[in-house]
């Protein structure tokens, strides 16, 4: 006959209830969440009224303690003998009924299941109102159950109640009486446990638990996991439930855990906690640490698992610091998403705080510069689902990445590496146009699309509200300013023979627009409703908004499956300035600089000073035109690759001022970010390394009664490394040489990049 690795021990209702009241069998609430209905707490009443098999309990003994120790609130309750591996929701149904406990749901809120029962007919229900008031019906059978009331009380109180309503037979009242019994007999309904030895691991638990399990579910180590802390640590335990209650419900005039981004549950945040303490992300490994295993021995040792506990203790510390939480929270706003509803992947964030925990509280990264990096790596792992799959063995390889690291600055260049090596030319150029070729309404390109346009401050498409402001979680709204709606109408589309039903819900024929004006497009096409949309809007102002949107030229007339094509490139082109604009502060774009500008502008023009009336309006037609920003930017450049010097907008060539007012800019704050944009799609955002715009006032001397100008002023030193300006497809390399500012050839370019940036 085989060996067995478990025996077969019987139980009743009483006795398994006993056992848990007293400690003996482990029933921790947070081993998982009470997911039963109350209708199917009724369903296994019925069942074992009628005496009918309700399944095996399979128990796991409890070999890990070496001492003798009390848990809870009462002396009495030991750490448990037994760990419940399956039957804990049958338990804890039968647990919460018999003594009137409060179950844990899963959304944190707790309950007193409340059962009611009818002795005539022998049935049970979930008690309501409607039921309190039927005499017919026992309302709450806990009393009855718990001992509470005698069977002869609860029979007396029924028959009372009920003949107060109407005529009880003789033979009524027996089949009362004995329902009663029968009810009060469930106290001796037999159960069989198996319990397995406590010589087992838990792979070996877990298929066991597979095998017997006739509903499929699965038994992860996050299970045991939370288990081993409610055997050994259960305050740490209580403390993951409550953070995770509290992220919930915000609570006016008091700091919590609450937030707009995720509402975690402990075993997310147990993953983060075991990242942090053990810099690991399979839970099998860690659940043997905690046991107190020597990975080299394979033994077991009790000193061990009390310093690895430890270990745990302090990062959980960390890890539910509401400072810490929110602080992280802030790096997420920072990368531009704004609510759970642009969260595609709770991993990426989850995992991001792990990196934004090693950071601050190991590597001691200043918080500018570590909130920076930790947008970058959320943005970076959301838009490429980094951890969707096999997350686990991701996160593993991006730990022992870290090991590499040895201060702060080595912990941020790791971290913008693998930024690097994930978003490459290929990545922005052909899978990310891929990926945007997708009805998903759930799509984490779609998610970084928004974001973007909340990072470069974009207005809806006809619009003068910002996208970030449609998508504040905190901005009620009955109506909202801003819709996603389709550029090419079902109904239109219906007409086109070559757009396939398939296409019409592709995320690049959405665009965000004005609610009000949404309405007025309807179904016709859009060289239909273009027309009285754009006559609403400056030139300035619709080419900035076809930028942000994305919209090729002339994508009104294009044939559809071209102009989704072309958009997708757009679109992505707009992801990926929004990501590279993480890595310029856009508080340095304001930063003061000592000069003395009226001196400056005396001077006129040389080889170190320039002027532009405008940054991006042509004087002549009063519109936007990409030769006067090429011409600015083409002057930064010249500067950067030479000896450095300073341009000043807002300033006619003979130094007359002219001010900023003729670039239709909202306010200094919107030049800035254009500035930003700009530079960052055209010259890269390490360019921010070497320049320092500002605005200042200046006042013409030869007009000295005149009121004082704002100019902005763009000092800009010299390079490190070879500047190009982006020119359509070309990339072009300028000089500054004397007051004016050239483009060398390629040979001339070659050679003169050897001289000045070899050493």
């Amino acid at each position: 006959m085989n060996e067995t690795i478990f025996k077969q021990v019987n139980y009743t209702t009483g006795t398994l209830v006993q056992d848990i009241a007293m400690g003996r069998i482990g029933l921790p609430d947070i081993q998982r969440p009470f997911v039963w209905t109350n209708a199917k707490i009724r369903n296994l009443l019925d069942s074992m009224y009628k005496g009918y098999p309700v399944g095996y309990l399979l128990f796991w003994e409890n070999g890990l303690l070496t001492e003798h120790r009390t848990i809870g609130a009462d002396a009495k309750q030991l750490a448990p003998d037994l760990v419940i591996v399956d039957g804990q929701q049958r338990l804890t149904s039968l647990y919460a009924v018999i003594k009137g406990a409060q179950v844990l749901r899963r959304n944190y809120q707790t309950e007193r299941i409340r059962i009611a029962f009818n002795p005539i007919t022998e049935v049970f229900e979930v008690s309501s109102a409607a039921i309190e008031r039927d005499r017919a019906f026992i309302p709450d059978i806990t009393p009855l159950l718990s001992g509470e009331s005698s069977v002869f009380r609860v029979v007396a109180d029924y028959l009372e109640a009920l003949k107060a309503t109407r005529e009880v037979s003789e033979s009524e009242t027996r089949t009362i009486e004995d329902s009663i019994v029968k009810l009060q007999g469930l106290s001796g309904f037999p159960f069989t446990a198996l319990q397995l030895s406590a010589d087992m691991s838990e792979e070996h638990v877990a298929d066991v638990f597979v095998r017997i399990n006739s509903q499929g579910k699965t038994l992860n180590q996050a299970d045991f996991i939370l288990t081993l802390m409610s055997v050994f640590w259960d305050e740490g335990r209580a403390e993951l439930e409550s953070f995770c209650r509290e992220s919930r419900y915000p609570v006016p005039g008091q700091i919590s855990p609450y937030n707009h981004f995720i509402q975690p549950y402990p075993v997310q945040l147990l993953r983060v906690s075991v990242g942090l303490a053990f810099k690991r992300a399979r839970l099998q490994n860690v659940y043997s640490i905690l046991r107190g295993k020597d990975m080299d021995s394979g033994e077991f040792s009790a000193s061990s698992r009390v310093n690895q506990f430890e270990t745990l203790k302090t990062a959980q510390t960390q890890v539910l610091d509401l400072q810490h939480w929110h602080d992280f929270m802030q790096c997420i706003r920072r990368a531009g998403y704004r609510g759970a509803e642009m969260i595609n992947s709770e991993n990426a964030l989850l995992y991001s705080y792990v990196l934004y925990l090693i950071g601050r509280t190991e590597f001691h990264v200043e918080e500018h510069e570590l909130r920076t990096a930790i947008a970058q790596w959320f943005f970076m792992s959301a838009v490429t689902s980094r951890y969707t799959g096999s997350f686990e063995t991701t996160m593993e390889a991006d730990f022992a990445m870290l090991r590499d690291a040895k201060n702060s600055e080595g912990f941020v260049a790791q971290l913008r590496r693998a930024c690097d090596i994930s978003l490459t030319s290929d990545f922005w150029n052909v899978q990310l146009p891929n990926m945007l070729a997708s009805t998903a309404a759930k799509s984490p390109s779609l998610f970084a699309y928004q974001a973007s346009l909340v990072l470069l401050g974009a207005p809806g498409l006809f619009s003068k509200y910002k996208i970030a402001e449609w998508l504040d979680p905190t901005a009620p709204a009955i109506q909202p300013p801003i819709e996603r709606l389709r550029l090419f109408s079902q109904s239109h589309l219906a007409t086109r023979q070559n757009a396939q039903t398939s296409d019409h819900n592709q995320i690049a024929n959405y665009a965000y627009l004005d609610s009000t004006e949404g309405t007025k497009i309807g179904n016709k096409a859009p060289n239909e409703y273009l027309p009285n949309q754009e006559g609403q809007f400056s030139q300035t102002e619709l080419a900035e908004m076809y930028r942000f949107h994305a919209l090729p030229d002339g994508w009104e007339n294009l044939d559809y499956l071209t102009f989704l094509e072309r958009r997708r490139g757009l679109i992505a082109q707009i992801i990926r300035a929004a990501y590279e604009s993480l890595t310029a502060d856009s508080a340095s774009v304001v930063e003061p600089l000592d000069i003395d500008l009226s001196k400056l502008i005396a001077g006129g023009e040389s080889n170190t000073v320039e002027f532009k009336s405008t940054l991006r309006v042509n004087l002549h037609t009063g519109k936007g035109d990409h030769n006067i920003e090429h011409a600015a930017l083409k002057t930064i450049a010249g500067f950067l690759n030479a000896r450095g010097g300073t341009l000043i907008i807002g300033v006619a060539d003979d130094g007359t001022p002219t001010g900023l007012g003729h670039d239709n800019f909202q306010d200094e704050d919107g030049m800035a970010l254009h500035l930003t944009h700009i530079v960052n799609d055209r010259m890269g955002p390490k360019t921010w390394l070497s320049l320092h715009p500002n605005f200042d006032d200046f006042q013409d001397t030869n007009e000295p009664e005149d009121e004082e100008t704002r100019v902005l002023i763009v000092k800009c030193e010299p390079s490190d490394s070879p500047v190009y300006l982006k020119d359509g497809n070309q990339d072009r390399f300028y000089v500054r040489t004397g007051n004016a500012t050239i483009e060398l050839p390629t040979a001339k370019a070659v050679d003169y990049i050897q001289a000045r940036f070899s050493g």
